[in-house]
């Protein structure tokens, strides 16, 4: 393990969560879309100069679990460390590049001193629209990537300072909102330097040489964290399973399989079992799975320690090729986030069996993606993109949180105000949606409720929901949640609509109706506190 003086390991650590923090700042202050700046859909971090993840931004561990694997796989099969220069950004979006599905972009900045390459800074933005089949980049009718709008390698798209302004016109040339990208995505490239400019002051402070020590100590120190609290919970095999609804196009469930190992110090996960990859586009790559379970082993281990990757060191995660969570190109990925959901749940779900003292119930399990290409009367275009969430699982302390966004993905709520300020949407209704909690004897959290109005001329809405049929799971004698639905009223009259929808003419006038999952109960519902119960009543949260 690297020694390193504890009280500057401590003061470096600080300054570089700060650096990443100062580009997460940045992105806020300065995006263009509320994707970006209101539902925080973004993540910023720090690597050291062979490209290992040092520090991180309180963002989305869904993005910031896996920058590392696509930052290596990129320097193993792209672009070598010494293709990179001073001032260069390279930007891929290609899951099959070490990236999750296309609306991610990840940018990368290596920063130089003296001549050496001392860190990368890295900032991953889910942009609105990258072109393709559906806006939002959710295709539900993809059955390959191809279908899912522009991919793009590992390329610099700034070279020695120097924008790439034929790159980024021909990326903006096939996008529904370039305006809107172009804002984004410029954020993104100023952010990169507002941390390079943070770490060379940190370089210039301590001097190079420490900085390295100090990032390989960080990374040791975290691995060490994880080793001493896996070391903690009972060594055993531990199996689980999860679904996810379907793809969309053919019938029936998707199973998630998980087996979980505890030895000592070390933890191995294997997905053996799990359902064979998906004709439609909820498949991952490795890249998501390993980011959900890396999320749900930090979550479970109790670990106290530096979020880094040093955290990834004594996790072993294996699954078939070919598989729903190891897909093999050229499998379509839009909707990964479906099963990035159900991989974290299942293994939580396996960790209920090691430590059920410790583990809740399932959360909602889904983020109800949705976008809206809108058609102006005079013409003009926009794409419309939100996310809602749902309830979270009973736990052995306490009743689940309602309507709360954390965990796996860890957005923020769009304030209707200021949909309604940029969109052609006016709100009828937006609350907790009672009944929605798993039963028990600690109750499941609730799911919401969300209804808004069109008032375009024209649209077509994208869906990329789950969970209507593989409800939440409860624990120890717990309920499940109450799954989700979604709807279109039209002349006071309700049409259902499929949780993959793509392409759902909209008239004005039209209302779309969202209801999100409940999380799941805790415990035998017949041992509840019946002044918990009478307060339930009260409260409206059950009927």
């Amino acid at each position: 393990m690297s020694r390193v003086d504890p009280v500057l390991l401590e003061i470096v650590s600080h300054a570089l969560v700060s650096a990443a923090e100062e580009m997460s700042i940045t992105v806020w202050r300065t995006s263009r879309s509320t994707t970006v700046r209101e539902l925080l859909d973004y993540s910023t971090a720090v690597f050291d100069g062979q490209g290992r993840n040092i520090a991180q931004a309180a963002r989305m561990p869904v993005h910031l679990n896996s920058m590392e694997l696509c930052l290596q796989e990129i320097i193993a099969r792209h672009l070598s460390l010494d293709q990179w220069h001073e001032g260069d950004v390279v930007v891929t979006n290609d899951p099959y590049c070490g990236g999750q599905h296309l609306p991610d972009f990840l940018a990368f900045k290596p920063v130089f001193v003296a001549g050496k390459r001392i860190a990368i800074t890295c900032v991953l933005i889910h942009h609105v629209d990258v072109g393709g089949g559906a806006a939002g980049g959710y295709n539900a009718h993809a059955v390959e990537i191809f279908q899912e709008g522009l991919r793009l390698p590992p390329v610099k798209i700034v070279r020695r300072e120097e924008m790439m302004d034929d790159l980024f016109a021909t990326i903006l040339q096939n996008v529904r909102e370039p305006e809107t990208f172009r804002g984004d995505f410029l954020s993104q490239v100023a952010a990169l330097e507002v941390g390079a400019r943070a770490i060379r002051a940190l370089a210039g402070r301590y001097g190079v040489e420490t900085l390295s020590q100090v990032g390989a100590a960080l990374l040791d120190h975290s691995e060490q964290a994880m080793r001493s609290a896996l070391l903690a919970l009972p060594d055993g095999v531990y199996q689980a399973e999860d679904f996810v609804d379907g793809d969309g196009m053919d019938e029936g469930q998707k199973r998630i399989a998980v087996t979980l190992t505890i030895a000592g110090d070390t933890i191995a996960i294997d997905f053996t079992g799990s359902s064979a990859q998906a004709r439609g586009p909820i498949n991952a790559t490795m890249a998501t799975t390993k980011s959900a379970v890396y999320y749900a082993v930090i979550a479970a281990s109790g670990i106290e320690a530096t979020a880094n990757s040093g955290c990834y060191r004594p996790i072993t995660v294996t699954a078939p090729p070919g598989s729903l969570v190891n897909a093999l190109f050229p499998a379509p990925v839009a909707m990964r986030m479906l099963t990035g959901h159900r991989i974290a749940t299942a293994v939580l779900k396996a960790f209920a069996e090691a430590v059920p003292e410790r583990i809740p119930a399932s959360y909602y399990g889904v983020t109800f993606n949705h976008a809206v290409n809108i058609r102006h009367a005079d013409g003009r275009r926009q794409v419309y993109f939100d996310a809602e969430i749902g309830g979270w699982g009973g736990h052995p302390e306490a009743d689940g949180p309602s309507g709360l966004s954390a965990g796996f993905h860890n957005g923020q709520n769009t304030p209707i105000e200021m949909i309604e300020a940029i969109f052609p949407l006016r709100f009828e209704r937006y609350a907790f949606l009672p009944n929605s909690g798993g039963a028990g004897r600690r109750r499941g959290g609730l799911g919401l409720v969300r209804e808004w109005r069109f008032i375009a001329e024209h649209g077509l809405l994208n869906a990329s929901f789950d969970a209507f049929v593989s409800r939440p799971y409860g624990l120890q004698g717990g309920e499940p949640g109450r799954g989700g639905r979604l709807s279109v009223i039209r002349d006071g009259e309700l049409t259902p609509l499929k949780a993959k929808t793509i392409g759902f003419p909209l008239r004005c006038g039209d209302i779309v109706r969202m209801e999100t999952p409940g999380g799941g109960g805790y415990g035998d519902p017949a041992t509840r506190d019946p002044a918990a119960v009478s307060a339930d009543k009260a409260d409206g949260y059950v009927s």
